[in-house]
């Protein structure tokens, strides 16, 4: 019955994604079984074999090993407040994000992530039917994040027609940037930051292969990569710091937003009709949380968490997650947790939009324009990985 469930619930979202499609004549199949095969075969050896789970054991723990070294400069600054045993959230989830910043940039120096991108960009391009840009802007984003992205691809930005616009707005927002998967990682099991990073990759592509097909012309299909301005050693350095810095404080001044905004909405919705507003969000997200694999008896609770990350960001609906004040099952949690692994909000629309009018009014402009649409569609892939991980574990 599961997987009767589960295929309805991938025909529900290539439905949803094929209704809004652009032009459904221009849609290529093949790439987009090819991809889907392969979000199935890599989810499942990420989480049902010994070799994914020593992999992934690898990564976490390279990843605790980098936040133990953060925790050495943030015991250093605030000394007793960062009692490991009493963990502040600003302190221990946070503030790391200081010091997994700078090594990207020192990486992004040493021209080590660079070439990472441009290989594995060439790589998907072969498979998704799309064009080179496209395809490096996708691992660029997972990498550097949804706003810095478009730095390394404005001298393209003028000339971009809308669908091509679109695409790269998608995958980064589909995406999350490396900087803050130690964050993530110690709310969420490990295991599942990483898959989510690996089926978002395909997953933005499957989606904007339905809603927004196009045809890339050879002579259309270039790539060139803005330079980053010459620096010192240390002046980067101490860019990436700040960079990274004001990420978290930024994070953290949404959070304070968001979630004293959800609590009193939660607050005047049970003193008038006696049920908060997350419950009412719940039960109209259940049935994709249903089709996803979650038990119907779980299905407003992990919903009321899909909701929020929609409506606030991935952040709050984690901190519900990890708290234990929303109780799941292991299945559960994993699918919920695939979800959530991407900057699908409604907060990602002005970020995107205001990246990319930085660096060209008109194009911004374009951007803020299909802003639900593009949250519509990174909701799909978000919904569509989670579907994937239902099926397989």
């Amino acid at each position: 019955m599961q997987y009767i469930i589960g295929v309805a619930g991938l025909a529900l979202v290539f439905g949803m994604a094929f209704i809004v499609s652009n032009d459904r004549k221009k849609i290529k199949y093949r790439p987009i079984l090819t991809m889907l095969v392969l979000q199935f075969v890599l989810g499942f050896l990420l989480l049902n074999t010994s070799a994914g789970n020593v992999l992934i054991s690898t990564i976490a723990n390279g990843f605790t090993a980098l936040l133990n070294c953060a925790r050495e400069g943030i015991n250093f600054v605030f000394g007793r407040l960062a009692n490991p045993d009493d963990p502040i959230f600003f302190m221990s989830v946070l503030m790391p994000i200081t010091f997994i910043s700078a090594l990207i940039g020192i990486l992004q120096h040493w021209h080590i992530l660079p070439f990472i991108i441009k290989y594995i960009g060439l790589a998907l391009s072969k498979v998704n039917g799309m064009g080179k840009l496209e395809s490096y802007n996708a691992v660029a984003s997972a990498i550097l994040g949804q706003s810095e992205v478009f730095i390394s691809v404005k001298k393209l930005l003028g000339p971009l027609p809308p669908n091509r616009l679109y695409t790269l707005c998608a995958s980064a927002m589909s995406t999350v940037s490396m900087s803050i998967v130690g964050a993530y990682m110690v709310m969420i099991e490990p295991k599942y930051v990483v898959t989510a990073l690996v089926l978002n990759l395909f997953g933005g592509f499957i989606i904007a292969s339905i809603i927004n097909p196009y045809e890339v012309k050879p002579e259309d299909d270039i790539l060139v990569v803005a330079e980053t301005k010459r620096q010192s050693f240390f002046e980067m350095l101490g860019e990436y710091i700040l960079d990274g810095f004001k990420v978290g404080v930024i994070v953290c001044a949404m959070l304070i937003g968001f979630v004293g905004i959800i609590t009193l909405i939660n607050n005047v919705f049970l003193g008038i009709i006696g049920i908060s507003f997350q419950e009412i969000l719940g039960y109209l997200f259940s049935p994709f949380a249903f089709f996803m694999g979650i038990p119907m008896a779980e299905c407003v609770d992990a919903a009321s968490l899909m909701a929020t990350k929609i409506v606030a960001n991935e952040f709050v609906a984690m901190m519900q997650l990890s708290s234990g004040t929303v109780i799941l099952s292991a299945k559960s949690v994993a699918i919920v947790s695939i979800f959530l692994v991407s900057f699908a909000n409604f907060s990602s629309i002005g970020i995107i939009a205001g990246a990319v009018k930085a660096l060209n009014e008109e194009k911004g402009n374009v951007v803020a324009y299909f802003g639900l649409r593009l949250l519509y569609g990174a909701t799909l892939v978000s919904i569509l990985n989670a579907t994937i991980v239902g099926l397989i574990i």
